[in-house]
Parts: C-alpha cells; sequence; structure tokens
C-alpha cells in the first residue's frame, strides 16, 4: 500500500459538521440494509412456502439480474429528473413487486408466476448507495473530506452486510417466511420517504441537454474503474463458495458464516484506516496499492489447514476489500462531470454485482472436483485482474490529481 502520513479518525466526525449530512446518513443507512437482505429474504420464503431449493434459487437469481440490469438506467434518471421524484417512483414499483411476489407464494400459485414479480421488484430496486454518494459529492466535491466521506459510507456497507442477514434470518425463520422480505420492503420504504423528503441535499439536477446522449461509460476512466470492480466482485464470490466449502472439509459447516464476517471485519478496519490517513500519493495510485494489497490478502486464504488459522488469514484477506471501493469511487467521482455521476456510480455497484455472478458461477463448479483451494485460485486470479485493470487505466485518471 502506499505510505501515508497520519491517522485522522477525527475526520469523520467532522463529516457530520456538514449541513445535512447526518439526515441523509441516517435514512440511507435505514434504506441500504435491504440490499444485503432481499436475495436471503426470497430464497428464505420461497425455500418456506414451496419447498424447493431450484425455485427459490431461479426467484433469487432473476431479482439479482433484474436489479443489476436496471440500476445504471435508475441511476441515471436520477441525474436527469432529481433524486426525489426517483426515489418515489422507484418505491411504489418496488412495492408492487414484493408484493406480487409474496402473494404468489402464499397462494401456492404456479412456480412461473412468481418470476414475474421477482424481476419487478428486483428492476425498481433503487441502489441508495450511489446516491447517498452523489449526496456527498454536493457537499464536499473537490475537498479531502469526500474520500473521508466515501470511506465511511464502505464502512457503513458492511456494517449493513453482517447485520442484514441476522435481521432476515430472525424474521423469517422466527416469525414467517415472508417476514424477511417484507421486513427489507418496510426498511426501504423508510429510508426511500425520509430521503426523499431532505430536498436541501439532493444533487443540482443536470441541465436536459447534459443528460441525453451517450451513457457514463464512455468515459474511459469509469470503464477502468468498472472492470476492476467486476474483477472484485469474483473476487468476493470466489471467497464466498470458498469459505463455505472449506468450512465442510473441516466438517464445521457453521464456520463459514464466522469466517465470512471476518472478512467484512477486515474490510472494515482497512476502511476505517484507509479514509482516516492523510495521503501523499494521487488516487490512482491508491487504487492500484489497494488492488495490490486485496490480491496478496486474498492469497492466504491458501495456506491454512484448520479453522483457527483460517479464522486470521479471513481478516487480512478482507483488509483490501474497501480500501478498493473507495479509491475506485472517489476516481469516477473526479472523472466524471456532476451529470452522469449518479448513472457512474450505480455502473460501479452493477460491475460488482455481475462480477459476484460470475465468480459463484465458475466456483461452485469448481469447488466439488478440486475443493476449497480451486475457489481461492480463482479469487486471487480476479485480484489479478483488478491490478492489471488498475494499472492500464491510470493513464486515463493521469490528469486527476489531489
Amino acid at each position: 500500500m502506499p505510505r501515508r502520513n497520519t491517522l485522522g479518525f477525527a475526520k469523520y466526525g467532522s463529516l457530520f459538521a456538514l449541513d445535512g449530512a447526518r439526515a441523509f446518513v441516517v435514512a440511507g443507512f435505514a434504506g441500504r440494509l435491504p440490499m444485503s437482505m432481499r436475495v436471503l429474504g426470497s430464497i428464505l420464503m420461497v425455500r418456506g412456502l414451496t419447498g424447493s431449493y431450484v425455485l427459490a434459487g431461479g426467484v433469487a437469481g432473476t431479482l439479482t439480474v433484474a436489479q443489476a440490469l436496471a440500476s445504471p438506467r435508475l441511476g441515471r434518471l436520477a441525474d436527469r429528473r432529481g433524486q426525489r421524484s426517483v426515489l418515489v417512483g422507484a418505491l411504489v414499483a418496488h412495492a408492487a413487486g414484493v408484493g406480487g411476489l409474496v402473494l404468489a407464494a402464499e397462494l401456492d400459485a404456479p412456480a412461473w408466476t412468481l418470476f414475474p414479480p421477482a424481476a419487478v421488484a428486483g428492476a425498481a430496486s433503487l441502489p441508495l448507495g450511489p446516491l447517498i454518494r452523489a449526496r456527498w459529492a454536493s457537499l464536499a466535491g473537490g475537498t479531502p473530506a469526500l474520500e473521508t466521506a466515501y470511506a465511511f459510507e464502505a464502512i457503513l456497507d458492511e456494517i449493513v452486510y453482517v447485520v442484514g442477514p441476522v435481521i432476515v434470518a430472525a424474521l423469517a425463520v422466527g416469525v414467517e417466511p415472508a417476514a424477511g422480505l417484507l421486513g427489507a420492503l418496510a426498511l426501504t420504504a423508510a429510508g426511500s420517504v425520509a430521503l426523499a423528503a431532505q430536498g436541501a441535499t439532493e444533487p443540482v439536477r443536470a441541465p436536459e441537454a447534459d443528460t441525453f446522449g451517450t451513457s457514463a461509460l464512455a468515459s474511459p476512466a469509469l470503464r477502468t474503474a468498472v472492470g476492476a470492480f467486476a474483477a472484485l466482485g469474483v473476487l468476493l464470490g470466489a471467497v464466498d463458495i470458498g469459505m463455505v466449502r472449506f468450512a465442510d472439509e473441516q466438517h464445521r459447516t457453521a464456520a463459514a458464516g464466522p469466517l465470512l464476517a471476518l472478512c467484512a471485519l477486515g474490510s472494515l478496519v482497512g476502511g476505517a484506516l484507509y479514509g482516516a490517513a492523510e495521503w501523499r500519493v494521487d488516487q490512482a495510485r491508491r487504487l492500484l496499492g489497494a488492488t495490490l494489497v486485496l490480491t496478496v490478502g486474498t492469497a492466504a486464504l491458501l495456506l491454512p489447514n484448520g479453522t483457527t488459522a483460517m479464522a486470521v488469514c479471513a481478516l487480512v484477506a478482507g483488509v483490501g476489500i474497501a480500501p478498493t471501493l473507495i479509491a475506485g469511487n472517489t476516481l469516477v467521482q473526479a472523472s466524471l462531470a456532476r451529470s452522469r455521476l449518479t448513472e457512474g456510480l450505480t455502473w460501479l455497484s452493477t460491475g460488482v454485482a455481475v462480477g459476484v455472478a460470475v465468480g459463484t458461477t465458475v466456483s461452485g463448479r469448481v469447488v466439488a472436483s478440486a475443493g476449497s483451494r480451486a475457489a481461492f485460485l480463482v479469487a486471487v486470479g480476479a485480484g489479478g485482474a483488478a491490478v492489471v485493470a488498475a494499472a492500464a487505466g491510470r493513464r486515463h485518471f493521469a490528469r486527476r490529481r489531489d
């Protein structure tokens, strides 16, 4: 990792001195919890009500793919029309999709009837993370505080992925199968409505002339970042599968959850340190350094033969995740016009989502015959691809300095 100067954790506290920041952070956190709940909630509901893992997986996959395809378009619409109208419209459509999915499952309707509402629910799942980051860009754009804000958001993302699955599992198992998915909908509604009501911090809507025409992907800088984030997604998906397989190999299946939680904890620590640092190198080098740390840390997963050693290596493996996300988001913010920012940030989320789908699919095929290390090798290879993307793309960021 590039050399740092001093650490200043007080910088996180100073973010909340910015007008309106505290309110949209709270709303955004509530509205983002469902992103770690929807897929698991749909699996638990469909499996619990129909008894079919195949149908549960198909419905969850439909929801995920629809969200990945629609998110950039919703982001572009938010740039063009403003966040408020898109938040409200997406919430109405998402609620209709979730309601239809729950109704079809509860009524034991034919299997095919679950897929259309799942697609609607996924396509209307507006990712609030990019909207929150766009608000930070409006408040702190062009200042060092922006990267601290993005680090803070990365930390919140890790917390979301620790807390969300616990909530949805408790509701679906402890209350009733549909309760997890409905709980996610309630949080989506609360966060979306609260964020829509905060007009003072909403980014200024771009002029119509600036929002039509080519996609934000026309930017070489964004394509580079999306490539690196897609590789990161492959890595994350492979680690998920590999860790589950490793726990099975150790005859300790229940250990998979805690081991993956340690990866998230390592990411949280890495993100906190990254955001607190006073950097002396440009942002492009930070992205390259973060992907190098990510790859080397992931390689450590190839070493352990027991769960105790794997716990330590899982913590190490996670350290580079959040810094990669922070550096990539910051570079995109610095490289895109304001009229393309939300769309660009949603493309990053889509890149990760598509990568995760690829990583889990490929690794799921190799672990059956070659064991957990095969999945971890896939993850290391994906980390290497992220390094190559970051290195090859530096020229696109060369004009963007701190």
